[in-house]
């Protein structure tokens, strides 16, 4: 059976609203999925606009939302009344706002089991802190709203390729304390289990070392002779195809050429820099370890062209295809 799809269009104000439309008017999602679009109807009018395009919706009460398959949209009303108002192109209170009511509203719909996963188009984290969220980060905020107590990760995909930040949202002089043994095997272990819940029976993963060179023997560093060495012994221990640490500048080319299926590394752009040169579109943004899955493309609102029609839709399609498989293996289990 077809997964079920929460879609959210983002920040307003940013691209969100019309990638989100240039991938709904592609009749071809819809034999991949079904789709619950929660949104304010005027910004969702509005995104089409700016695409160019035309998306019939059904509009229903969650509710009213049963096993039926439409072929189209089921558009569930974000609640904001109508008197909402937004200002394109700038990180705004309002802004923020409409992302904390929807995305909350998808998350329960996920969490009840309307939906199987959740697919969100850009959002902005000063907005969203504007619009009253206290947490750095979105993941820290859909963690608190779905009260998850365990470890999460953020992972990035493309193109078959993985990666798991050991730190993330971090200074970079805060990195090497952030780091230990046990956060590593952690994240190791959460990617392991994502990639067997998108149908990777054997995942081959490589550690990434913190330091040039991956230490020199300790000349330049000694975290990975104190904390990732160990930590992929143990890991190999405990029966994962885990193998490193190796230098940075040289990983991801062997998980380019197909040697692994991810890569843990150390800090935030360690991986995403190397993702997003090998193809900044395509790349797509997974919190791994949680249990609703979430699924988004790894770029921003793109203020600066915003309402241009520009805004490329290549990210929200591989999000939403991401999102469709995690969405698939949750309903299977």
């Amino acid at each position: 059976m077809k997964p079920t799809v929460g879609l959210v269009l983002g920040d307003p104000c940013g691209v969100g609203p019309e990638v989100a439309a240039k991938l709904l008017a592609q009749p071809e999602i819809y034999d991949a999925a079904r789709v619950v679009l929660v949104a304010d109807a005027s910004v969702f009018r509005d995104g089409q606009s700016v695409a160019g395009v035309e998306v019939p919706v059904v509009e229903m009460s969650p509710s009213d939302i049963g096993s039926e398959d439409l072929g189209r949209p089921m558009l569930v009303d974000a609640g904001l009344g109508p008197d909402f108002t937004y200002t394109p192109g700038h990180a705004t209170a309002e802004g923020g706002r409409y992302v904390l009511a929807t995305f909350k509203k998808a998350l329960d719909l996920a969490q009840n089991g309307t939906v199987d996963s959740v697919c969100y188009a850009p959002l902005n984290k000063q907005a969203m802190s504007l619009g009253g969220s206290p947490f750095p980060d979105e993941v820290h905020w859909i963690a608190n709203e779905i009260d998850h107590q365990g470890p999460m990760v953020d992972c990035t995909f493309l193109d078959g390729l993985w990666t798991a930040r050991a730190t993330s949202h971090v200074p970079i002089a805060e990195v090497s304390q952030n780091l230990s043994q046990e956060r590593v095997i952690e994240v190791a272990e959460v990617i392991d289990a994502t990639l067997r819940g998108v149908g990777i029976a054997e995942p081959k993963i490589a550690v990434s070392a913190l330091n040039p060179h991956a230490g020199d023997g300790g000349l330049i560093g000694r975290e990975e002779i104190e904390v990732l060495s160990p930590a992929v012994e143990r890991l190999r221990a405990a029966g994962l195809a885990v193998e490193g640490p190796f230098s940075p500048d040289t990983v991801f080319l062997r998980g380019r050429d197909g040697d692994y299926d991810a890569v843990v590394t150390m800090y935030h752009d360690q991986g995403q820099i190397a993702l997003k040169l090998l193809g900044f579109g395509r790349a797509v943004s997974v919190i791994g370890g949680i249990s609703v899955p979430v699924a988004t493309p790894a770029q921003g609102t793109a203020f600066d062209i915003v309402g241009q029609g520009k805004a490329s839709a290549e990210g929200m399609n591989a999000a939403f295809r991401v999102a469709c498989d995690m969405g698939r293996a949750r309903r299977a289990a």
